[in-house]
């Protein structure tokens, strides 16, 4: 079985299994063994107010700027799927992650909504490490950040994968969710255990919400090749208050490329009523987008052209200050946006 085939077999199954069908056809061999996707590289999202977002970022969770530019053009048109824009985008990097930030001065798009809930599938969010949950939160309060969680939460020790992390929800100005985690010892890569003195410490990982975890795997794992780095089932009073999803009980599964962040899931097994994401757009404030390095961007277009989760109408090929990069933009089963670039 060629590529391209193997690529097919794979919408159909995926398309099945969004359709509640049990997809009579077996994948032998996994896109692990030669992943399309070599890293993770960034986590972007759209702003409103660059300059305020940048402060945020900067003074309150100690991200700096490495790159700030203005980009317009149909290149970017093709690429994001919006007409006549002009875009300015924002690197911040803190320890070895970087965010992206990308403010589009035309056109604007729609704000965050906001009856927006931790089980609506257009949910995205950064796990920030930090040294002392405790200093972490006082900290927030002098800025007065917007609460999701009512405070920090302790995972419960019954729970062998999650048991003594402590974790708080909260937003950013333009109501974006965010987290702060604090692994205790033994958990999380050992690089958060070396804190040297710092309070806010790396990006750990992004969580996207998903309907079906199967599914979801058939597109990150088995068509791009990340590997299915923990699995655990979550629920109890802690993490209900940690979501501010009564009754909230999780399917989390943490996936992990050979560099970079994590993309971790998160299916709501109970309660099942997160809402779908309907029709955001790249210029839209709740639009997030994770961002891949392949090694040949063409392989990856082959693959997701096959498996219909294109956004972009073909490779586009952006002038960078320093080189041409080809890139696409793709939207996962539900709905995330995922931008691979060639490097």
């Amino acid at each position: 079985m060629n590529r391209l085939q193997r690529h097919r077999l794979l919408a159909v199954a995926i398309a099945a299994s969004l359709a509640g069908i049990a997809p009579q056809i077996t994948l032998r061999a996994s896109s692990t063994d030669h992943p399309l996707v070599s890293a993770v590289e960034a986590v972007g999202m759209t702003v409103s107010d660059m300059d305020r977002s940048v402060a945020f970022f900067s003074d309150v969770l100690s991200f700096h700027k490495t790159a700030d530019r203005e980009v317009s053009g149909e290149a970017y048109d093709r690429l994001n799927g919006v007409f006549a824009s002009r875009l300015r985008i924002v690197r911040l990097r803190l320890g070895g992650e970087e965010l992206e930030l990308t403010e589009y001065l035309t056109p604007r798009g729609r704000p965050v909504p906001v009856d927006s809930r931790s089980n609506d599938r257009w949910f995205q969010h950064v796990a920030i490490i930090v040294s002392d949950m405790d200093a972490a939160y006082v900290r927030l309060r002098q800025h007065g950040v917007r609460h999701s969680s009512p405070e920090p939460q302790r995972l419960p020790d019954w729970n062998p994968n999650a048991g003594g992390i402590k974790a708080f929800y909260f937003q950013d100005p333009d109501g974006h969710p965010l987290e702060i985690l604090q692994f205790p010892a033994g958990k999380g890569d050992p690089k958060w255990q070396r804190a040297d003195g710092r309070l806010f410490l790396g990006i750990d990982h992004t969580a996207i919400v998903v309907g079906d975890t199967a599914t979801s795997l058939a597109f990150y794992r088995d068509l791009l090749g990340l590997r299915v780095a923990g699995e655990s089932v979550n629920y109890g009073p802690e993490q209900e208050r940690l979501n501010a999803v009564f009754g909230a009980r999780l399917r989390i599964s943490a996936l992990r490329a050979a560099a970079g962040p994590g993309i971790e899931f998160l299916e709501y097994l109970v309660p099942r009523d997160g809402r779908t994401a309907q029709g955001i757009k790249a210029n839209d404030v709740a639009h997030w987008e994770t961002t891949l390095v392949a090694p040949a961007v063409d392989r990856v277009f082959e693959g997701l052209l096959a498996s219909r989760w294109l956004m972009s109408p073909s490779v586009v090929s952006i002038p960078d200050p320093t080189r041409l990069d080809k890139r696409v933009l793709a939207v996962d089963p539900d709905g995330h946006a995922v931008k691979v670039v060639e490097r």
